[in-house]
């Protein structure tokens, strides 16, 4: 099923008529009289979205909708209200009070389940970004998302200059932040460069602009890279039903019809900020999230799980074009006395500056991986024997060259590390047990324990008599 819905209205023919639409759609349905038995509903069993009747004992309704936005396990269900008085004034109070929607009866059908699928699906977006975000939250991170410190970056598209200017200066007045202009789609995709914007507000009630391509606007904003995730709130033509139907399955945030009031434009714009706000927090904490869990938190450089996976993939590849792959292991030689001598920190400041040396060493294509208290692996793709010994030769004299800084008031310290390196292809290892990651792994072991057995501070390359 897609997703369940609630339906709240005092009227049993209304609820039959939604329920049976919604059921036909494959949606889950429950039904209720009243907001007062939708709470005790909801204690068992949440809805993804609320189609509630504000018409009637109107004041109970917009409390319940303000009910649900400020519990936090209730927030983010999809409000759509389908019936309140036929006024501007109505609607803007359905609106404030936390509908995402507000549809005049007689609702038109394509309308309903095209809003109703617009906002399970950006509310199934949002629940993918906490169920990755999890993690986080299970080790204390619950915490609200972080207020916006710079204006909200809104453009408006059109092409007649007199409502783009008009549209421009409500929202300039209402947000209290300038608002960027723009004249037609290819303007606005040449302005990218500069940055994209927050919000896309595309004037699609301009008798200029044709339907079609109106439709192609939204859909090619929606697949750019940059502009996936920017929301855009399309203004359609009054009681154009069917168009703003068709806009919202594309992939349009939101749509206004032309003849609503300023108000409501600002309100929709506002809600879309803080959405967009919400949603970038979000990622950015699951971005960060997943960077922690390959990155050592000490160096910087990428831990043993992601090292692993890279290799693999360099193995794949050297299949693939027949080209050798080295692997280096470097240990730093009696580092324990270092932790003993000096404390943890001054260990923990030699480990930091010799990642900083070894990235800077490598090519952008070279893996750089910390496995091990004091032990580095380097993984090189497309590199022989010879180049391999080359390059543990240059990072073992990287190593010792330049003493190390271990804090003020202390001389910096000279240190050295055993170099092992093990390099596998086709010309090599003709027996089939002999090309498995883990032998390599094993010879580039087997090499640095011969480099620390010949007195450390050297470079020792894995053969079949060693």
């Amino acid at each position: 099923m897609s997703g369940r819905i609630l339906i709240i209205d005092p009227v049993p023919t209304n609820r039959i008529v939604l329920k049976v639409k919604m059921m036909a759609a494959q949606y889950v349905v429950d039904t209720c009289n009243n907001c007062a038995e939708a709470i005790e509903l909801m204690c068992k069993v949440q809805p993804d979205l609320v189609l509630i009747n504000l018409l009637d004992k109107a004041e109970d309704g917009f409390a319940f909708c303000r009910k649900l936005r400020e519990n936090r396990a209730t927030r983010d269900i999809a409000i759509v209200s389908t019936g309140v008085a036929a006024t501007a004034k109505a609607r803007f109070r359905a609106l404030d009070a936390g509908a995402d929607d507000v549809l005049p009866r007689p609702i038109n059908d394509a309308l309903l389940l095209s809003r109703v699928r617009n906002l399970l699906r950006r509310r199934n977006a949002g629940m993918d970004l906490l169920h990755r975000d999890a993690a986080d939250r299970t080790f204390g991170f619950e915490e609200e998302p972080a207020p916006r410190l710079s204006p909200a970056r809104v453009s408006v598209i059109g092409y007649r200059a007199a409502d783009t200017v008009n549209c421009v200066n409500t929202l300039q007045d209402g947000l209290r932040q300038s608002v960027q202009m723009v004249s037609g789609a290819q303007q606005f995709v040449t302005m990218l460069e500069r940055g994209t914007p927050d919000v896309l507000i595309l004037q699609g009630a301009d008798e200029m602009i044709e339907q079609t391509a109106l439709l192609q606007m939204v859909c090619d904003f929606r697949a750019r890279v940059q502009t996936r995730h920017t929301a855009q709130l399309v203004i359609v033509p009054a009681q154009d039903h069917d168009l703003a139907a068709m806009l919202l399955d594309l992939g349009a945030t939101d749509v206004i019809f032309a003849d609503a009031p300023d108000a409501e434009l600002v309100l929709r714009t506002q809600r879309l900020i803080a959405n967009k706000t919400a949603d970038d927090h979000l990622r950015d904490r699951v971005r960060k999230g997943l960077q922690a869990a390959v990155t050592d938190p000490l160096t910087g450089l990428y831990n043993r799980r992601y090292a692993e996976a890279h290799l693999q993939r360099m193995v794949k590849h050297s299949e693939a074009s027949s080209q050798p792959y080295a692997v280096v292991m470097i240990d730093l030689d009696h580092f324990k006395s270092i932790n003993d001598r000096f404390g943890h920190a001054a260990g923990d400041m030699v480990l930091q500056e010799l990642s900083g040396r070894l990235k800077s060493a490598m090519h952008d294509g070279d893996l750089v991986a910390r496995i091990g208290g004091e032990e580095f692996l380097i993984a090189l793709p497309d590199t022989d024997i010879a180049a391999a010994e080359m390059t543990g030769e240059r990072l073992r004299k990287l190593i010792s060259g330049t003493p190390f800084s271990i804090g003020k008031g202390r001389d910096p310290l000279t240190v050295t590390a055993s170099v092992g390196i093990a390099v596998h292809s086709e010309a090599l290892d003709s027996a089939p047990d002999d090309t498995t990651l883990g032998h390599v792994f094993e010879r580039a072991d087997a090499a640095l324990y011969t480099a620390k057995s010949a007195g450390r501070d050297a470079v020792s390359v894995w053969s079949s008599a060693a």
